[in-house]
């Protein structure tokens, strides 16, 4: 018999024994979870959120969609577990489905168990196959934080175990809104941010370099949808000097944008592609690299020196096809792409006009990012690059007041994300809104003249 759960005896637990991740383990203080259901979960006290993060922008699908619970049950029932070496229905399955939704002839799927490890084995991938080491990223990004993934990555988290000698190499992407090339139109930030990148190749030796990876839309760094003609641009540059261009669809895959991979939107066909959370919705950990054929034909009679014990695992393979599938029947990526068009985008443009704090709205689909600042003027941040303590206060003040109406923010730097499940409903949408909205009243506090 189940001894009675509360919030407390979780959190006594949680406290004991689990060593969180990004954390200062004694400042923080988890908040207990009894369940979860669609756009929404809650605490042992009756507490409900709508979940505006979709956790960490990877529940595309919903929570506890009974589709994909229903089929992780069964597979448990018939099949836990089988070694990556056997050919398994399933896994064949999850493979043939995200290879039928790849651009291009991605048709090759390798399988991880999460984004930063795809990460890893496309690195090692191109490596291989051009026989190059070095790997140009953007200051802007996030790849994840095992060893390459993490020097690869632009933000601050790569800072403490940055060994400036993995062959990376960082550059300028485009950003409009604080363009680094004193660009005022797209056009003009996509021409500066290629010539910045073509500069950066001629003095790095393009021969030296196997990849450029980029995120499609950049994710965590703060959802800057490149310009028209930037990712082509790119692809030519890779084609130019025999490079291979990886794009890291992680967060912005299966649906996020409102395609089932947000590189459709600018009808580009990178060299490989990394996928992970939203291809099952993170019901059971699984990643992934869609390979080329010209990449997969290295590997045709060379061995692969990359694996894992859990690749391909069935039980988040069984969860991939049930959320491929749920999404196809439920037309979830449409969803994403209606709700964006007509509610969360119009709606944040008219927060926007509203509070001093929203400095600019970014996105599309069922991802975007305020722009957070005290001047719209000057666009001076609302926090400083990288904020912590003090002098982030008024970022925690605001999430705290999301927190307390029901809403659950995804807050980065000076940034607050509007990620939804792809599943949100229209109605689901504009209640967040209309609770983000409350919340950034106390972020307009801290405005020039707030």
């Amino acid at each position: 018999m189940t001894p009675h759960v509360t919030g407390a005896t979780v959190k006594a637990a949680d406290r004991a024994h689990v060593f969180h991740s990004w954390s200062a383990q004694a400042l923080i203080d988890p908040l207990a979870v009894a369940g979860a259901e669609g756009s929404y979960f809650w605490d042992y006290d009756g507490n409900r959120f709508l979940d505006f993060a979709s956790q960490l922008v990877n529940t595309n699908i919903g929570h506890q969609h009974p589709k994909v619970v229903a089929a992780v049950q069964e597979q448990a029932a018939r099949l836990c577990t089988l070694a990556p070496g056997f050919a398994v229905d399933v896994r064949s399955e999850a493979a043939r489905l995200i290879a039928e939704r790849t651009p291009g002839d991605l048709d090759k799927i390798f399988f991880t168990n999460g984004g930063a490890e795809a990460v890893e084995n496309a690195v090692r991938m191109a490596r291989l196959h051009t026989g190059r080491q070095k790997v140009l990223s953007t200051y802007r990004s996030y790849h994840g934080a095992t060893a390459a993934a993490i020097n690869l990555t632009g933000d601050p988290r790569r800072w403490p175990s940055d060994t400036a000698s993995a062959g990376v190499v960082h550059f300028w992407g485009p950003f409009l809104y604080r363009s680094p090339f004193h660009a005022v139109t797209e056009a003009e930030e996509c021409e500066r941010a290629l010539a910045h990148l073509a500069d950066t190749l001629a003095f790095e030796g393009p021969q030296t370099v196997a990849a450029i990876i980029l995120e499609s839309v950049p994710g965590t760094a703060g959802i800057m949808t490149p310009p028209p003609g930037y990712l082509a641009g790119v692809r030519e540059l890779c084609d130019r000097y025999g490079i291979v261009f990886i794009l890291d669809e992680v967060m912005s895959g299966f649906g996020r944008t409102g395609k089932w991979f947000a590189v459709e939107h600018w009808d580009v066909t990178p060299d490989l592609i990394t996928f992970a959370k939203g291809v099952n919705s993170g019901y059971v950990p699984l990643g992934g690299v869609a390979i080329s054929g010209a990449i997969a034909e290295t590997f045709a009679t060379r061995p692969y020196p990359g694996g894992l014990t859990y690749s391909g695992h069935p039980l988040a393979c069984a969860a991939a096809v049930a959320t491929i599938n749920a999404m196809e029947e439920e037309d979830v990526v449409g969803n994403a792409a209606r709700i964006g068009s007509q509610v969360i985008g119009p709606g944040l443009a008219d927060i926007a006009e509203r509070h001093p704090s929203v400095g600019e709205v970014r996105g599309l689909g069922t991802f975007w990012a305020l722009e957070l600042v005290r001047d719209k003027e000057t666009r001076e941040p609302l926090v400083p690059y990288n904020a912590s303590g003090a002098a982030n206060a008024p970022m925690a003040e605001f999430a705290a007041a999301c927190k307390a109406s029901g809403l659950w923010p995804f807050v980065n730097m000076n940034r607050t994300h509007v990620v939804p499940p792809c599943t949100v409903t229209e109605a689901e949408a504009k209640e967040g809104l209309a609770l983000l909205g409350e919340a950034l009243t106390v972020a307009d506090r801290h405005t020039l003249g707030g």
